[in-house]
């Protein structure tokens, strides 16, 4: 027995990283939008690190940001550590990396969509999806509640059959003991979807009174830190940073690890999920690299009023007793008393290549699934789906085009067509050197790439456009003008000098001059006052877009050749199977993903460039006949 629990534009299932962006994107856009969650007490809770950013991650903060999303600023609200990483590496890497709150962090998030118009809360199990003629038109929940909706977004996180798992001690959970979604799993299953098994984990917890952090390295923030969202001006959070600590494992760790791996799930069959390759459990490093002395692990502060110190590095499943004697042979926890275990917890994802790139599903029309149900790992990950397959419900629901971005527009761009082209047989991590288009794609940047478009859909207010465009149109007038200004060698060796750069023997023009490496913008300043009001983030625009203009220039050829590719769209009426001269490989995967463009299909792994010349030709045939009889 049912009852109505009300109509909605939107529903999404799930308050974590990805639920809560997409929820604040529908209803932004002007839907009325539902987010059911089993504990509202959870939403957007780090049950794992507690902390925002790093390398490619940091990037996709930024680019959510850029869109219109929530993560950077409530991470710039809550930080009590920032820091900039690869700061002696190209403007390509440097990446932002956060210390959260956690529990300020969730709590003003929580508040934020508490007071958002179009956006209703709701504590509920969501056990079924109603479909209706092939399509998903609602939810029922656990209590015979119907919820019906026009979109619906899928953002179960871990919780599709989870299963913790300590040592022997296995049972139904989800992450920090929460129910666990059991039934919406098999409902998936009942829908003809495939499932998959996928592990993860965390460190056990450690009370700060009990470390002795003079045997440990401090870890502290900038100085002048930088800020995630381009809205945050400043921060009282700035002079009230806390350190992280860096130790190490010992010759003593490893012995008990490998004395103990009988007793470690992950070599004892008990753990069937496939786990993450680049944040392995510390007894896995231990086995596959049992030739390093030591492993790097980190101490870091869960929040300001809490003594609870999460130990980075130490991720791990194995029994109660081990983990507290690995702890306590690590230089600097040798009296140190657990709060929390560790654990592994196994859950199901959905295999992404059923998906579009707009994150809506191709078996289910109208049903969107984002985060970690899509076999990524990270907090920031899902955040970045989370606020594409809102923006896409919503744009559904509105009957608009859906928004993908391409990989030369944005992280989040690379992280969805490597899901939804190539997918993943273990849980996904993004990382810089999946993008090819990197110097594009950088942290500074972000808001070039997307902030027009964020503008176009509604997430990003006039006055933030406004803005915006004041600071692009600042930075090409300075370019402009460094271009022109003369540089005259009485009036410049001397700084040269200073700056350990050749001296000039004929005129030349400061922009030329900004090209060298070892000259930067603050030179600049001293023999060419600009006379326009340039803030440090509009500086370091200039300084960038001129020292890389030839690497840049070089980046957006290929991007071009890439776009010419992505504009030849493939009807999704074509049966591949038909196509003569394709590989059998070819017609398999091609049946199967169903790329909606050239460009999608010719990174699909095993679709070769003889495939793709095939196929092109196969289509200007089907497009000419298909033109002659409409």
């Amino acid at each position: 027995m049912s009852y109505a629990g009300g109509d909605y534009d939107v529903i999404v299932i799930g308050a974590g990283h990805a639920g809560v962006e997409a929820a604040l994107a529908s209803a932004r856009m002007g839907c009325r939008t539902l987010m059911i969650t089993i504990n509202l007490d959870m939403v957007a809770f780090m049950p794992c690190n507690p902390s925002i950013g790093g390398p490619a991650k940091g990037h996709v903060v930024r680019e959510i940001d850029a869109l219109g999303g929530e993560m950077g600023r409530n991470i710039d609200r809550t930080f009590i550590q920032m820091r900039m990483l690869n700061t002696a590496k190209g403007p390509a890497v440097h990446a932002l990396r956060a210390q959260a709150d956690k529990f300020s962090y969730q709590h003003t998030m929580k508040e934020t969509m508490e007071k958002e118009p179009n956006l209703t809360m709701r504590q509920g199990m969501v056990e079924e999806l109603i479909v209706e003629d092939g399509h998903c038109v609602g939810v029922i929940t656990k209590t015979g509640t119907e919820y019906r909706g026009k979109s619906i977004v899928l953002t179960t996180g871990t919780y599709l059959r989870g299963k913790v798992i300590m040592g022997e001690l296995a049972y139904e959970s989800g992450p920090n003991n929460q129910q666990p979604s059991i039934k919406l799993a098999e409902n998936l299953r009942e829908h003809g979807f495939d499932l998959v098994r996928f592990k993860t984990g965390t460190p056990p917890r450690v009370h700060r009174d009990t470390i002795d952090f003079s045997k440990t390295e401090i870890q502290p923030g900038d100085s002048k830190p930088k800020f995630f969202s381009y809205e945050t001006v400043s921060s009282t959070n700035t002079n009230d940073q806390l350190p992280c600590w860096l130790t190490y494992t010992s010759v003593d760790t490893q012995q008990i690890i490998t004395e103990n791996l009988h007793r470690a799930p992950m070599f004892s069959g008990i753990i069937e999920g496939t786990g993450p390759r680049y944040c392995p459990s510390i007894e896995d490093k231990i086995v596959r690299f049992s030739d390093k002395p030591r492993h790097q692990i980190f101490l870091e502060p869960e929040g300001r009023n809490t003594a609870e110190y999460y130990v980075q590095g130490l991720s791990t499943s194995m029994p109660e007793d081990v983990q507290l004697a690995m702890l306590r042979s690590i230089p600097g926890l040798e009296k140190v008393e657990m709060m929390r275990n560790g654990y592994a917890i196994e859950y199901d994802a959905m295999v992404p290549t059923q998906l579009y790139p707009s994150l809506e599903t191709k078996k289910m029309p109208g049903l969107f699934t984002a985060g970690q149900i899509n076999g990524t790992s990270g907090y920031e990950e899902a955040a970045g789906q989370g606020v594409m397959a809102g923006i896409n419900a919503a744009r559904k629901v509105q009957g608009k085009e859906p928004i993908v971005l391409n990989r030369s527009q944005g992280y989040i761009g690379v992280l969805i067509d490597d899901l939804v082209t190539k997918g993943t047989n273990e849980p996904y991590r993004l990382l810089t050197s999946r993008a090819e288009y990197r110097l594009l794609l950088r942290h500074d940047n972000a808001d070039l790439r997307l902030t027009p478009i964020g503008h176009e859909i509604g997430l990003i207010k006039d006055d933030r456009y406004e803005r915006f465009l004041t600071k692009k149109n600042t930075v090409e007038l300075e370019i402009e003008r460094l271009s022109v200004e003369k540089a005259k060698p009485k009036e410049v060796n001397a700084l040269l000098e200073q700056s350990d750069s050749t001296q000039i023997q004929d005129g030349t023009n400061m922009l030329m001059l900004l090209r060298r490496p070892e000259v930067s913008y603050s030179v600049i300043e001293q023999l060419a006052p600009s006379p326009y009001e340039l803030t440090d983030e509009m500086k370091e625009q200039v300084e960038i877009q001129i020292k890389y203009a030839g690497y840049i220039e070089k980046q957006l050829i290929h991007v071009e050749r890439l776009q010419k590719m992505e504009k030849k769209k493939i009807p999704d009426t074509i049966e591949y199977s038909e196509i003569h001269g394709l590989a059998i490989e070819a017609r398999q995967k091609l049946a199967n993903i169903r790329p909606i463009s050239i460009g999608q299909a010719s990174r699909i792994s095993g679709v070769t460039p003889a495939d793709i010349s095939v196929l092109l030709v196969y289509l200007e045939h089907y497009n000419r006949v298909t033109a002659a009889r409409g």
